[in-house]
């Protein structure tokens, strides 16, 4: 019995390390995670700003559109200079994706 029990603990070891729990490039936030990442940029600056965001519910039901295309229809711009995302989750009960646009 206990052979299985440290088996199966350090089986949930791995698991977390090898996995999007464990070691990533960008902050994972289990209980709760309110991060901004940057995506893509250019030399050229941008006055104005778009944002998109889609938000999911307990992992069952997703609803929004966080696509650039409606980041940029909705600050108005043709020209895009960076892009950035902003991650939330809250116990994974409520989670959402903003897609932030600068340009002109």
């Amino acid at each position: 019995m206990k052979k299985t029990i440290a088996f199966v603990a350090l089986s949930m070891a791995a698991f977390t390390l090898s996995s999007c729990g464990g070691l990533n490039t960008r902050p994972i936030g289990t209980v709760y995670a309110d991060v901004a990442d940057p995506v893509a940029a250019t030399s050229s600056s941008g006055a104005r700003v778009g944002e998109a965001t889609s938000t999911s519910y307990l992992g069952v039901v997703a609803l929004g559109d966080s696509s650039i295309e409606a980041a940029k229809r909705n600050g108005g711009i043709s020209s895009v200079s960076s892009v950035d995302v902003k991650r939330k989750n809250i116990l994974g009960i409520i989670t959402s994706y903003t897609t932030v646009v600068r340009g002109n």
